[in-house]
Parts: structure tokens; sequence; C-alpha cells
């Protein structure tokens, strides 16, 4: 099965790309670092012809409100547009636990509109909604610092391996699509505080 990973030289495409070749499917990277640029558009006709599945896992160069909103809504509508064209069956997109809760940050609320586009498309689709990744602990850490002690908020959360993220997107992307939403979370529960 042809599975193109948009974002597929990023953090969790460049994992999931070979997961899915070890399964024995025909995973294409999809990147503007390969001529696929979902912003303009340019190389998603050539890249999606024959595919059965698209999976999402692009993320916005910026963190800026207005430019991540601009990136996950022209990117989504570019994606969705070509696979609906090119008659993609199974439209995967990773997301994090929470978005719909998060609609004070630019971020969040980019994520928001990029799922209401999926689930308003006429593409079959799964969102897989990730807990924080470990790998991301430190910068999370990083920018909490008032002073010389970390501050973080007095709740627990679950961080996931960014390999076993991408597992679990990769089993997703090779099953029927549910047409809603899959969490998933690292094994263990972590209080700060």
């Amino acid at each position: 099965m042809k599975i193109v990973v948009i974002g597929g030289s990023g953090f969790i495409g460049s994992k999931l790309v070979p997961k899915l070749r070890e399964h024995g499917q025909a995973a294409i990277a999809a990147s503007p670092k390969s001529g696929v640029n979902t912003l303009t558009g340019e190389g998603l006709a050539e890249v999606l012809e024959g595919a059965s599945v698209v999976v999402d896992v692009s993320n916005s160069p910026s963190w800026e409100d207005s430019e991540v909103l601009n990136f996950f809504e022209t990117s989504t509508r570019n994606l969705l547009k070509y696979s609906a064209a090119a008659g993609v069956r199974h439209f995967v997109a990773l997301s994090v636990v929470g978005t719909e809760r998060l609609c004070e940050s630019g971020y969040f609320r980019a994520k928001i509109e990029q799922e209401k586009l999926i689930k308003n498309s006429t593409i079959p689709y799964s969102i897989v909604q990730a807990t924080q990744f470990f790998e991301f602990l430190k910068g999370i850490a990083d920018i909490s610092m008032q002073g010389d002690k970390v501050h973080l908020p007095p709740m627990p959360f679950q961080p996931m391996a960014a390999d076993d993220v991408a597992s679990a997107v990769g089993r997703v992307a090779v099953e029927a699509p549910v047409n809603g939403t899959v969490e998933i979370a690292g094994p263990e529960t972590v209080s700060p505080g």
C-alpha cells in the first residue's frame, strides 16, 4: 500500500517512514526537501498519485499565532484537496491530546482548525492525538524557568517517546479509518509537584 508521509523528513516522520517500510508498506517521505510543499501545492499531485493513505505529521516552522494558523489552514486545505483528487482512502493527522481544551494558545487554535478541516472533508480520516513527547521535556523546563526554579502547572501528564508515537501513528495508518480521534499516551503518569 502506498502511504505518503507529509513531514516525512521531520522529527516524527523520519521515524515513521522506516517503520512503515519495515512492515512492507510503500512509504514515501514527502517534505519541502523532496520537492513537496503543502503551502504552495508544489509536488502534491505527483506524490499523491496512487496513494491509499496520507499521514500528516508536518509542523509549522513558526510558533507565532497568525503564522501557525496560516500554516495549518493552508497546508491542510491543500492536502485534502489533492488527496481527494488522487482518491486517497484514509487521511491520518497527528495532533495533541486535549487540543480542543487549550484554545488560549495560538498553536492549539491552529490545531483545532486543522482537525475541523479534516473532520469536514469527504475523505475517511483518523486523528491521532498524542501526549507530550519525552524529547521535548527539557525545552518545556527551559521555558518554564523563573530564576533558578522550574514552574510547571500542578497537573499530571503522561509523556511518550517519539519512537512510540511513530509506531502508534503507523498502526493507525494501516488500519481502517475511525472517522474520529484516537488518543495515545506514555506508559506512566508523572506529577510535577
